[in-house]
């Protein structure tokens, strides 16, 4: 894949243009409904996490034997399908979205991909969703909601982690703007919200410098 062919979701501005085209010039091709998702993606606009990132998940969610996933922020449900193909018999992924024609959109893919079954969709606020699940304790939550709500995310979010779980989050590096003077608001608050993550005593965090900047944390 040629830097100037590459899809927007691919560019992270993290790293090299041409460590970037080597990165997703070199993995597999995706099914049929991914790639439909990404093209529909790149044509719309619509933001995803691309089938690198995508990957990572599958990964992931197979290394901790993850069968409870809460995924805040899915749009057309492109990272709801790596997780949701990755967690074992009987598992579930709950979807949010605050858009019901994206939720509609998503449930179309999920039936395509066959994991319709494994999903449950959710719309509303996923902050509020998960602020609802106060009795549930998942194995990873996935994090990719508007970058100003990040911090309060945190605080949401690790009660209902398991131990040994994952607190998963995208755009963690925002396009390097993390490392640059004059943060708007939701680079101050992707900020915080890093500081956030290495300062708690209940995770151990690695961020990683993979399209956007995904943050892996281990809940101890």
């Amino acid at each position: 894949m040629s830097a100037s062919k590459k899809p927007y979701w691919a560019m992270g501005g993290i790293t090299s243009e041409a460590v970037d085209s080597y990165l997703y010039g070199v993995l597999p091709a995706r099914d049929e409904v991914l790639a439909e998702q990404e093209k529909q993606a790149e044509k719309r606009n619509i933001p995803i996490v691309g089938p690198a990132v995508g990957r990572l998940f599958y990964q992931l969610a197979r290394l901790v034997g993850a069968k409870n996933v809460f995924e805040m922020g899915s749009a057309i449900g492109y990272s709801t399908i790596w997780w949701a193909r990755a967690v074992s018999d009987g598992g579930r992924v709950v979807y949010t979205d605050g858009n019901p024609k994206n939720a509609e959109e998503a449930k179309g893919y999920f039936k395509r991909a066959g994991v319709l079954e494994k999903v449950d969709v959710r719309v509303g606020d996923a902050l509020e969703i998960l602020s609802e699940q106060r009795n549930e304790s998942f194995d990873i939550i996935f994090n990719d909601v508007d970058k100003e709500d990040y911090p309060r995310v945190f605080r949401l979010a690790i009660p209902r982690l398991r131990r040994g779980g994952l607190f998963v989050t995208d755009n963690v590096l925002w396009s390097g703007r993390v490392a640059k003077g004059n943060p708007d608001a939701s680079t101050k608050a992707i900020l915080e919200f890093n500081r956030l993550l290495y300062g708690s005593k209940e995770l151990f965090t690695t961020l990683l410098p993979l399209r956007d900047g995904v943050a892996v944390a281990l809940k101890l």
